[in-house]
């Protein structure tokens, strides 16, 4: 009982934070509801004229053809006003519910680009896909279900029951008497429908975000002969998705023939006492085929409110998980400060991080960069290099201490100003569908082609770039080109935008030696005069540094440059000559 209060409870909230999104078509609501309204009545008039003309038969052979052929034509005429009206309801109630889920759609992409890198890291793209897209296509079919027949049931029992009253009392009582037969049935299924739906929608999501990770990394999955362990996997999570659904239709494949068979008792019902009333003058032949009529038209809405019901609980399962997407707090306010004429100047002071709050990373972190400089950052893996740059891009914000660019401290400062007036290239790269030229003006959309084409030649990209079929017209797809290719534009994106302080995490990783050492001198060319902090596991390319860095355990232990470094005999000579022992 509890769990029901519970369920209810949470689709009370989640309908009223749905509402916030429908009240902005109130003006289409409100005219759908008429138009319901005028559809309902003018077809509900239609059997009271069919009755009238059933009268029209005295007996036999007399018969009132004049006024029988009026009723008819007005039956005709009814009957089309009725299809004209209700067509221009369905055609407002999908303007609403598609202009409902653009809205959640849209805001649930704007609320991504704030949400807090820690949140995106926690939860497989995949399932914020399936919520955005699946979970946004069931929640659109639910309120088209709502807004056309939930609103056109619900007018049509009103002023099925007025109509009813006006012709009999005692057959319309008894309708009411049964009525809540029906609505018992109705609730029991849809009680039980709730939580099926929901807990598909979940395993949907995981199911997607497999599928992605699967198909997405599927060279990996091959090297490594993963492909029967991926099929379990996938088959798992596909029973379980099999299971959910198979309940969750089997509970609501009930509400129409348990409903239908509740209104068959009633129609007889009618039926039974309409004959019974008819021989004591009570009631005419067309009276009884109204009341018959209007017996079926009250009791049919309740069949299609039984469905809308169902999909309700499927689409505001969906909401739901939509809603919890939503509503995950944003990163902390941005400030408004800005960086003018950058001069690279980086303080960073007792600085102290983690990603899990019981596990130490970085501790009393102190380092000083004098615009212009060089630094290098060397250690073992998970000593805190990438750590380090998501801080400095404050990606994520240091639990304790300041970091400070060009005396200002990074916290004040609107994050758009702040990795603005930097330059990275990642050992990840990445790509977007769109052409070569899109790519490489991704950070600075207004450049020229003559811009464009001296940035490549720099970074040396240019020549690969003109072997493609259309330059740089050519569309670009994730696998189109190779590793190296990809991680040569992410460097021509750089050298396009000349920011005044540069972060290189391995950007050379995936470049044969040859292009590297180009690469490396067009690099030295950029970094004259910018601040630049350089992460990298090949020494050999940071020997020029002004200072190198050595990471262990998130703590500063060792720093200077390449030569003072290697006079010490610490650890990073440990590094250094391990990279030339012979085997």
């Amino acid at each position: 009982m509890k769990n029901q209060t519970g369920k209810a409870a949470e689709n009370a909230k989640t309908m009223q934070k749905l509402w916030q999104y429908i009240a902005h078509f109130r003006v289409l609501l409100v005219l759908s509801i008429l138009l319901a309204a005028v559809t309902v009545v003018l077809q509900l008039y239609v059997p009271i004229l069919f009755g009238d003309a059933i009268d029209c038969i005295v007996a036999e052979r007399r018969v009132d053809f004049p006024r029988m052929w009026v009723y008819l034509r007005r039956v005709l005429m009814f009957a089309a006003l009725s299809g004209i009206t209700g067509w221009m309801m369905s055609l407002l109630g999908n303007r609403m519910s598609y202009g409902v889920v653009r809205s959640i759609r849209s805001q649930a992409i704007r609320h991504i680009q704030k949400l807090p890198l820690s949140y995106l890291d926690q939860h497989s793209s995949g399932d914020i896909v399936s919520r955005i897209i699946a979970d946004a296509d069931i929640l659109s079919d639910g309120l088209l279900l709502g807004f056309t027949q939930l609103f056109s049931g619900m007018v049509t029992i009103v002023v099925t029951l007025i109509f009813m009253f006006s012709r009999n009392f005692r057959i319309t009582l008894l309708v009411i008497l049964l009525t809540p037969v029906s609505f018992g049935v109705a609730k029991f299924i849809s009680s039980r429908s709730y939580g099926l739906f929901r807990k598909q929608s979940e395993i949907r999501g995981r199911q997607t975000a497999l599928i992605e990770e699967i198909i997405g990394n599927q060279k990996v999955v091959r090297s490594y002969g993963y492909e029967e362990r991926a099929s379990r996997r996938f088959a798992e999570l596909n029973e379980d998705l099999r299971k959910y659904s198979a309940q969750a239709v089997f509970y609501s494949s009930l509400t129409n023939p348990s409903t239908r068979f509740v209104n068959s008792v009633i129609y007889a019902g009618v039926a039974l006492v309409g004959t019974l009333l008819i021989p004591a003058g009570s009631l005419t032949v067309g009276g009884l085929s109204v009341m018959l009529s209007y017996a079926n038209q009250y009791m049919k809405p309740f069949n299609d409110i039984s469905s809308v019901i169902t999909e309700m609980q499927n689409a505001l399962a969906c909401a739901a998980r939509l809603f919890a997407l939503l509503e995950e707090p944003e990163e902390t306010e941005d400030a408004p400060g800005t960086l003018e004429d950058i001069t690279g100047h980086v303080e960073i002071q007792n600085v102290a991080f983690s990603y899990d709050k019981s596990r130490s990373l970085i501790e009393n972190f102190n380092l000083e960069v004098q615009p212009g400089m060089r630094i290098a950052i060397v250690g073992p893996t998970g000593c805190g290099k990438t750590t380090f740059i998501n801080l400095l891009m404050r990606f994520y914000d240091t639990d304790s201490g300041s970091i400070r660019v060009d005396g200002q401290e990074i916290r004040t400062l609107s994050r758009h100003a702040l990795r603005s007036g930097f330059g990275m290239v990642l050992q990840d790269t990445w790509i977007k569908q769109g052409t070569v030229r899109e790519n490489i003006a991704f950070g600075r959309p207004e450049a020229t082609e003559e811009e464009i084409i001296r940035a490549a030649k720099e970074a040396h990209s240019w020549e690969f770039i003109e072997r493609l079929p259309r330059g740089l017209d050519t569309v670009l797809y994730e696998d189109s080109i190779s590793q190296g290719q990809k991680q040569l534009l992410c460097i021509t994106r750089v050298m396009l935008t000349l920011p005044p302080m540069l972060i290189l995490d391995e950007a050379t990783s995936s470049i044969d030696t040859r292009t590297e050492v180009l690469i490396q001198q067009a690099f030295d060319k950029l970094m004259q005069g910018r601040t630049s902090f350089v992460v990298a596991h090949r020494l050999s390319t940071i020997r020029n540094a002004s200072r190198i860095l050595v990471m262990k355990e998130g703590k500063i232990i060792e720093q200077g440059t390449h030569g003072e470094l290697l006079a010490k005999g610490g650890f990073y000579t440990t590094l250094y000559n391990s990279q030339f022992q012979q085997a």
